[in-house]
């Protein structure tokens, strides 16, 4: 099968899915998409020439590569192996592309199973935002075989500016945790530091002026601080209650491992505080509010 005959299947156009699903289909892929909750991502990719299906069953037998963009482990079983799953209408040959945030001891486990029918999983983490995932900028990390990384990389070129092949199945979820503790470490580091500042008569805005341009500074920390000084709520649509999801899988795996994670552990902590408060829909730059509200302060409106 050449790559130019593909079609691709994609189940999770959500905030992140949307705008990749968006890049293949104008990149003149044959797309089939599904619904979850929101319809108004599937009526914009049907008017730009994708299909729609109704479940993931159908949706495998019209695809030969299928893209998830779901929230987690939990959810990628569902989808592949629930009723009328994708694993129930795939045929040999199929590849299935993990590009949820996922513990890789499921992702492991779940590849043996689908290998036994002909089926290939691997995995493909995302690095990035909605905003780029739109421009089709994102970087995805591969765990895969180097035959299934052939067939997919055309198609994850449409999305992705960067595309590495780090090894085989599970080792892009490896290291997309590795990935999320680093921003999310930062994230909790940010929200600390604003809030003690703001105490003591730093603004954020004098915060950024010394951190912005500087060896600290990182597209991450571009990010967090649109939101900080702009007020800007879409500026990193990712959610608190996802942050704690990935973080927790970051613990299994250290756990697993028999590695002490004692810095993963307070991350962990101060994500789970703000979920366990009601704050888990929204995003993680808006951490800094919480933990700052947490000390009696405000990060909102502050101009110097």
């Amino acid at each position: 099968m050449t790559t130019a005959k593909e079609s691709i299947g994609f189940i999770g156009v959500g905030f992140m899915g949307q705008g990749m699903a968006s890049c293949i289909v104008g990149k003149g892929y044959p797309l089939t998409v599904m619904a979850h909750r929101n319809r108004a991502p599937v009526e914009a990719l049907k008017a730009a020439g994708a299909q729609e299906a109704a479940t993931p069953r159908e949706l495998a037998g019209k695809a030969s590569i299928i893209f998830l963009c779901v929230t987690g482990s939990p959810q990628v079983e569902a989808v592949i192996n629930g009723p009328d799953g994708i694993a129930a209408g795939a045929k040999p040959g199929t590849i299935i592309v993990d590009c949820s945030t996922s513990d890789p001891v499921h992702t492991v486990r779940i590849a043996g199973e689908l290998a036994a029918k002909g089926i290939h999983l691997c995995d493909a983490p995302l690095g990035g935002t909605p905003a780029q995932a739109v421009l089709g900028q994102l970087s995805t990390m591969i765990g895969a075989s180097d035959e299934v990384f052939a067939r997919i990389k055309p198609v994850c070129e449409t999305w992705a500016q960067k595309v590495v092949h780090l090894g085989p199945v599970g080792d892009g979820h490896k290291m997309k945790l590795l990935n999320n503790f680093l921003s999310l470490g930062y994230a909790a580091l940010y929200a600390e530091a604003l809030t003690l500042g703001e105490k003591i008569g730093i603004s954020p805005k004098t915060f950024d002026s010394v951190i912005g341009g500087s060896r600290m500074d990182c597209g991450f920390y571009q990010t967090f601080m649109k939101y900080v000084l702009e007020r800007d709520r879409d500026a990193h649509k990712f959610t608190l209650a996802n942050a704690l999801k990935d973080v927790r899988y970051l613990e299994s795996v250290a756990n697993a491992a028999g590695v002490p994670n004692p810095v993963g552990g307070t991350v962990k902590n101060v994500f789970a505080t703000a979920v366990a408060a009601g704050k888990g829909e929204e995003f993680v730059p808006m951490l800094s509010d919480f933990v700052a509200a947490q000390s009696g302060v405000s990060l909102a409106g502050k101009k110097g």
